[in-house]
């Protein structure tokens, strides 16, 4: 067996090691603890103090000083009414209260599907103070393949499901990836969606979904290089937020988008699906 590069394998450490940090941010996705839609009249949610309401185009708070509510963005306390204005699929973090320094708890105000509504993001639950990093399987340079990007020649809006089956999203394809796989006879081809200054991300379905990975995972790429050559490298296959908490509304494959090969590189699942809400 071919001895593995040490450079390669410490960048890939490098990645996760960052990729792990990310994560444990304080209010980031693993602090996430209720996603709950905003009603026509003002009404308590929870998990939050306060009464909520939205008029389809604005959010509207109103608190007393009991309720310890402050503005993230100020620290101002919020006495009173207060309101805010979204575009789909835009979020503010918006107030919080708390803990020893009243921003233990932060609301996200945010809009999905022309909609309202609250996620709590705790940093004392259990799924961000508990957090160890997420198990992957073991960096092995057969999974870094090189493949070429075919663009469109217009982005194409493909309908698709999400994390949250009542919000539904869109897959802005701009071209196709065409690879090969170790262990497979034959190409695949799967959609992908730019990122800032012309990077990709593919999202993608395969045969270790539900067994040792979450039921999808997404892959970063770098730029097209001028030949449309692009690098695939699977070991740095992440999940979703939603693999770690069932708040999230994060976007399913497009229908093509699955392998049908058991891709055993980048992350794992982190936990039984059966542990959410324990």
């Amino acid at each position: 067996m071919s001895t593995i590069p040490a450079a390669k394998v410490e960048r890939w450490q490098r990645f996760r090691d960052n990729r792990n940090k990310a994560l444990a941010t304080r209010h980031g996705w693993l602090t996430l603890t209720s996603f709950q839609w905003l009603e026509d009249s003002p009404a308590a949610v929870e998990l939050a103090p306060g009464l909520w309401s939205t008029d389809g185009t604005t959010a509207t708070l109103t608190a007393v000083p009991a309720d310890g509510l402050s503005l993230v963005e100020s620290g101002k306390p919020v006495h009173g009414t207060v309101s805010a204005a979204l575009a789909d699929e835009e979020s503010l973090m918006w107030v919080q209260f708390g803990g020893i320094d009243g921003a233990q708890i932060v609301v996200e105000l945010a809009m999905r599907g022309g909609r309202y509504a609250l996620r709590t993001r705790d940093a004392g639950s259990p799924v961000f103070t508990e957090f160890d990093g997420v198990p992957t399987y073991p960096y092995d340079p057969r999974w870094e393949v090189t493949g070429k990007f075919e663009p469109y020649p217009e982005p194409v809006d493909v309908p698709i499901a999400t994390a949250n089956p009542l919000v539904d999203g869109i897959h802005r394809t701009v071209g196709d990836v065409v690879f090969r796989l170790p262990g497979s006879g034959h190409e695949f081809r799967l959609q992908a969606e730019e990122e800032k200054l012309g990077a990709l991300t593919v999202t993608f379905h395969d045969e270790t979904n539900g067994d040792t990975t979450d039921d999808w995972r997404k892959l970063a790429l770098t730029r097209p290089r001028p030949d449309g050559s692009v690098v695939l490298d699977f070991n740095r296959a992440i999940n979703y937020p939603s693999a770690f908490t069932p708040y999230g509304t994060c976007p399913m494959p497009v229908k093509n988008n699955s392998l049908d090969i058991r891709v055993e590189a980048g992350e794992m699942q982190p936990y039984p699906p059966s542990d959410f809400g324990s």
